[in-house]
């Protein structure tokens, strides 16, 4: 069987949709079928251009969409591939990229913002420093194999950092470096429904369900050094919890 016959061929006499977008259809109604599994292959762009008999421009267009949407990713040297959901353990206080390298996906962040300011009266109290104290903000979109997977806000106690030029990928290797990575944490989870600077900022529609995490991050000392909110798309992850029975 052909992979054109696996996800249906596409219809240019009798669907008015361009052709990319009817590819695209092909596809994500495969993938949430699951004829397509995570982690399969999709045969290179000159295959599905042949197989359907389109360009490799419409093929192109058609995977880079799906690709913006989480539902594909590429891989350097290796192809495109449909995504699969990332899981993130609730047992092991890490950061999003140790997560994604664990996981053999390519982590990257862009930044939306970096400042230093003085501690809001919310962070005073959370943080537990006084009024006037100086912070490090930072809001950064965070990506695996491309695809953005969520957008993170993050406030740390200005002693734990020299400056926000310091962090790069990693906000946590930045604060080992300096002796201040938390090294336990309290977190909530709720379902949300996406606002239109999450939504924008991840690709998916305005109150499209995602996954709010907040997360206070403390030293050894019992210091609180970092607040963290993170918007997860719910398409993309799945948070899993070892739950063992009291003794």
């Amino acid at each position: 069987m052909t992979f054109a016959e696996r996800i249906g061929r596409l219809d240019a006499a009798g669907d008015h949709a361009p052709l990319y977008k009817q590819l695209q259809r092909a596809l994500r109604e495969a993938i949430q079928k699951k004829v397509l599994a995570p982690d399969d292959a999709l045969p290179a762009e000159r295959d599905l251009a042949d197989e359907f008999s389109i360009s490799r421009i419409t093929v192109r267009k058609a995977l880079d969409g799906l690709v913006s949407e989480g539902l594909l990713t590429r891989r350097q040297g290796a192809g495109t591939f449909v995504a699969a959901r990332v899981e993130k353990s609730f047992s092991k206080l890490s950061s999003f990229t140790e997560d994604m390298i664990s996981r053999g996906r390519v982590p990257r962040s862009e930044w939306i913002s970096r400042s230093e300011g003085q501690v809001t009266p919310e962070e005073s109290l959370t943080l537990g420093l006084s009024p006037g104290t100086s912070v490090f903000r930072f809001a950064r979109i965070r990506y695996a194999d491309g695809a953005p997977m969520a957008v993170e806000y993050t406030t740390i106690a200005a002693f734990a950092l020299p400056s926000t030029e310091v962090v790069g990928v990693s906000l946590y290797e930045a604060l080992e470096a300096t002796g201040h990575r938390p090294v336990r944490a309290l977190q909530r989870l709720r379902a949300v429904l996406f606002a239109a600077e999450q939504a924008d900022l991840l690709g998916v529609p305005v109150k499209d369900a995602g996954l709010l995490i907040e997360r206070r991050g403390f030293l050894k000392d019992g210091r609180a050094v970092e607040v963290t909110q993170s918007y997860y798309r719910g398409d993309a992850y799945d948070f899993v919890a070892e739950l063992n029975a009291l003794s």
